[in-house]
Order: structure tokens, then sequence, then C-alpha cells
């Protein structure tokens, strides 16, 4: 068959099979104007709950000053080439620098994007002789980057420790044979559920078993742990994970991410990440603007501390009207609801179009099917008005709801 005929038969994928009636609207939407809590969708001003911009930090004028600044004086090209080649500065360095000593770790390594620097992480470490144990909810990069792993994957339940000291005999007898190590990869915060990965449990593990700990600490970097340093100085094992990833399309609002490790382990995925060896280095304005953003969440507490008071609000909210929002600990607010496509769809175009609230949605086929999950991110920006009026908004849509109002045929809204 020829390729692009299997690809028109698919009709697009599992995801992609909704387009025709979601694109432009439930899916790729376009939000428009300042980000913040309020922006524009189809001309019309909505609240919104859908950006991953923990601190505020996206239209902060010190932030944005920074970041015209670094293009005013390098412009986007500099520095030209891959970093071994001639993409190196003094600015990429102390950056470097700097986020290790944030982390508490020897060294550090800037990557151009956080997805895939984490698959690139991931092939750099394992051979074909090492095993890999890991959390059955662990976000795509991760899942993307194990795809390339030619040795063995042992997975556990989510947060399932009886299960993930089961899946260590398991990959320490098979490495005993092979003569390779063993390499658990957890997330710090899980980005769909809201729950933290359990940091503590599995570096006491190490007691009993001989392996190291990758965390994708994406979603904790910036909003988890006295200082703000992420998931592994919440739970102080910081010693305990040997190699911690994050990135600055969360908190820090920007582009790239990091990994901090012992100064041997990274000297290694300088010289051997084929994502980055082979990639342009990240741009001037990139590195000097995620240098202003550190700043930020170093220097001013505050930001942290009213996220936190937001994120309270809301949860708090929600669980005292009834509403179920899970095993969160982290700012992530999922709100789980019973019913399907139809009736998600017809509930999130209430929901803009009627009340001018933005979240995100996910159904079925990324979660099972009869279950609605609407995603909300407070951000230090968002205010008590915001949330009051939130929670007004969540209360009216589960009354329709409950009341079959939402069983009709799905709105056509695509461009």
């Amino acid at each position: 068959m020829d390729i692009f005929d299997r690809i028109k038969q698919n009709d697009g994928g599992p995801i992609g099979q909704y387009r025709k009636l979601s694109h432009g609207y439930f899916s790729f939407p376009k939000l428009e104007g300042p980000i913040g809590p309020h922006m524009t969708f189809r001309g019309k001003k909505m609240l919104n709950w859908s950006l991953n911009n923990y601190l505020g930090l996206a239209n902060d004028p010190e932030v944005m000053k920074a970041d015209a600044d670094a293009a005013k004086e390098f412009g986007m090209a500099a520095p030209m080439g891959a970093r071994m080649m001639s993409g190196q500065t003094k600015y990429h360095e102390h950056l470097e620098r700097r986020l290790a000593d944030f982390c508490h770790k020897p060294d550090c390594f800037l990557l151009n994007y956080g997805y895939q620097g984490m698959t690139s992480i991931i092939d750099s470490l394992l051979t074909r002789h090492d095993a890999v144990v890991y959390d059955s909810e662990a976000h795509a990069c991760i899942i993307d980057g194990l795809r390339m792993h030619t040795g063995k994957r042992f997975v556990f339940p989510h947060n399932n420790m009886d299960a993930c000291r089961k899946e260590l005999e398991r990959a320490t007898k098979l490495v005993a044979q092979t003569g390779g190590g063993i390499l658990v990869i957890t997330e710090g915060v899980f980005g769909m559920k809201g729950d933290l990965g359990k940091l503590d449990e599995i570096v006491a593990m190490k007691k009993e078993f001989n392996f190291r700990l990758l965390v994708d600490d994406a979603h904790g970097f910036g909003t988890m742990g006295e200082t703000g340093s992420g998931t592994p100085e919440h739970f102080g094992v910081e010693d305990g994970v040997d190699v911690h990833f994050g990135t600055f399309a969360k908190s820090m609002a920007g582009i790239g991410a990091f990994v901090a490790s012992e100064k041997y382990i990274i000297d290694y995925l300088r010289y051997n990440m084929r994502s980055q060896l082979y990639a342009k280095s990240l741009p001037m304005p990139m590195v000097l603007g995620a240098e202003k953003r550190l700043d930020m969440l170093q220097q001013k507490p505050e930001l942290k501390e009213k996220l936190w008071t937001i994120v309270r609000a809301l949860q708090n909210g929600l669980t005292e009207r009834g509403f179920d929002i899970g095993v969160t600990n982290s700012p992530v607010t999922p709100v789980y609801m019973k019913g399907g496509v139809e009736e998600a769809t017809n509930l999130v175009y209430d929901l803009r179009e009627n009340y001018g609230l933005f979240c995100s949605v996910v159904v079925y086929p990324v979660i099972p099917r009869g279950e609605i999950i609407l995603r909300l991110i407070p951000t230090a920006v968002h205010t008590q008005e915001d949330v009051d009026y939130t929670l007004k908004c969540f209360e009216a849509i589960r009354g329709k709801l409950l009341a079959g109002e939402y069983q009709k045929p799905m709105p056509s809204v695509a461009d």
C-alpha cells in the first residue's frame, strides 16, 4: 500500500479523527492578546485557565524588557551553529552554572526543548544491556525516549511502590545476566492528575537495589520546594535524585530546558545527546531571557506564594462544592466528570460561548470512555474574583450535565 493512501484511510488517527468537528476550536484554538488570565478567543473575552504560566512571568514587564533588550542586542540568530561547533557562549555557560547551583547539582546542560531533550537523555544514558523501570503514567516524551531503548523495560502502575519494588527485583535479576545497570524514571509532578511522584519512597529503595533515578520535573520546577527549585527539594531528596530534568516552558514561561547531575554525567551528555549535538544553539534572547526569569524566581518568592494562594482557593472551593479533583497536590487542577465525547464537547462549548471561560478538556482516547477531565492551571496572576466566578460557572455546568442538557449532537465549529 502507498504510505499516503494508508494515512488517508486512517482518517487522522485516534485524536485527529475529531479534526473535522474541532479544529480551531477544541483543538488548535487561537488565543489572542497579552498572555494572562484574560485573553480573547474568536473575538470574545475569556477567563483563561489553560496556560502553564505558573508564576505569571510570560507578560511581566521586566521579563518582556529583558527579552526585547536581548533581541535588540543579539537578534534571533546568535549564536550560529551547534554549541559543540560554533554556538558556545559565556552566557550559556553562566546560565548553566546558576541552574546547577539552584538545583544543588555539580553541573548542568542547557537544552533547546524539553520534549526532545528528555527523549535524548534517555537515549544517551542507556545501552541494550540496561533495564528501565518507569511509571505507567510517564509523559509522552519519556515514552518516546523509551521506544528508542533496545534493552528491557519494566513498567509499574502509577505511583504503586509495591509494584515498583517487584519490577526492580525483576530488573535486578536481568542485569545480573546482561552486565547492565538500572534506570528508574518518574515525574516530580504528573501533568494530568497533578499528583507527585513518590520520590522519597523511590530514593529509599536505593538501600535495597542498585539503580539511578531520573526525574522529569517540568511542572515542579518553580512551583515546588521551599525555594522553588523543584520536587526533589520538596521531598528533601535532592542527593537521591541522580538526574534532575526541568523545562522553561512552565514556570519560566520561555523556551528551553536543562538537565542537572554529576559533572561527569553532564560532560557525557554534552558529547552524546544527539538532539543537541546536531541542533543549533539556543538563541541568545532565550538564554538571557531565562536568566531574568531565574532572577525573578529566586528573588521574588512572593510569586510562588501568590500562586499557591490561588491554588488553595480554587481547589478548596471546588472540593467544598462536591467536585472531584482527584489526588492533586500541586497547582495542576483536574476536575473529573462523567459523560461521553458529545457531552464533553457541548459542555466546553457552553463554557466558552455563554460563560466566557476557557479551560482544557481531556476525553477518550486520552482517558477511558465515559470520563471527562476539565484541566485548570492556576497562576500567580489570577485573582480571587477569577476563582469565585469559575466556581459559579462550574456549578452551573454540572447542573446542566446531570440534567442531560448536553446530550445532543456536537456543534460543528471547525475553521
